[in-house]
């Protein structure tokens, strides 16, 4: 399946000094890489956003954001659909978030001061209750914790294939010898394209997919068991132990504090 262009909408105009867009991105469906002249919070309340900037791309959940300072070229879509909440922040209102393109997780906290954003857009202000939300907003991302890192992407090729179908099927068995021979190269080819692109092994790339796709069902009420054998683990304190080593605490105990934030 192709991936379609979204046309940006027109007559865009400099927040003052914030501007939510709330709008829902098909699946395939992608903004062509573009700059803006204010700042740009990208989010998704639902689904997964593919974010590609500064020579890398990756893909964030709904428990993280990316802050694009003004001026970065930047390419957004969806592999599968997401509902894409965009918060443009103007120049001046955001010149002591960060001067960088960064990961931060959205806390209970600030997923809720987003979507008041989005309702309240639009409307009049006369008591400046919107100002508050956005100026809370804005001390929310202040205070927000940069992540090391989203799950990465390929910018493009075969490995786009491959990452899209080990997306859709986590539990997905074949190793590195199949997926060579169904793009056509050698085991070690494969190897090194993927430490090239995407900067990680596919065995580390693998398991940090896994882990990514588990917080949605776990969020939706999934158990852990559950959760593990439907991305593929051989038991549940593998399962456990992956989460607890790559995210420094237990499935339970990550949930419980995205919960309470």
């Amino acid at each position: 399946m192709k991936w379609e262009p979204i046309e940006t909408p027109p007559g865009l105009v400099p927040p003052r000094p914030v501007t939510v867009r709330a709008q829902t991105i098909p699946a395939r469906g992608y903004f062509a890489e573009h700059a803006h002249r204010w700042h740009q919070i990208v989010y998704a309340t639902s689904g997964v956003l593919t974010v590609a900037v500064e020579g890398r791309s990756f893909v964030i959940s709904p428990e993280q954001a990316v802050w694009l300072p003004t001026g970065v070229r930047h390419r957004v879509g969806s592999l599968l659909g997401a509902q894409f909440r965009s918060l443009w922040v103007a120049d001046e209102a955001g010149r002591d978030v960060e001067d960088r393109p960064t990961v931060f997780a959205v806390q209970p906290l600030l997923r809720a001061l987003i979507l008041e954003a989005v309702a309240l857009e639009g409307a009049q202000d006369d008591d400046g209750y919107a100002g508050r939300v956005t100026a809370l907003i804005l001390d929310q991302f202040r205070r927000a914790r940069p992540l090391p890192g989203a799950l990465p992407w390929p910018r493009g090729g075969p490995l786009v294939g491959l990452c899209e179908a080990l997306y859709a099927n986590p539990a997905d068995t074949r190793g590195p010898e199949e997926w060579g021979r169904d793009l056509g190269m050698s085991e070690r080819t494969l190897a090194r394209r993927f430490e090239t692109d995407i900067g990680m092994s596919l065995r580390s790339w693998r398991r940090r997919l896994r882990l990514f796709r588990a917080v949605e069902p776990m969020g939706g009420g999934r158990s852990v068991t559950e959760t593990a054998m439907q991305l593929g683990y051989g038991s549940t304190s593998a399962f456990v132990y992956a989460f607890r080593t790559e995210l420094g605490s237990t499935p339970q105990a990550y949930m419980r504090e995205q919960i309470s934030g």
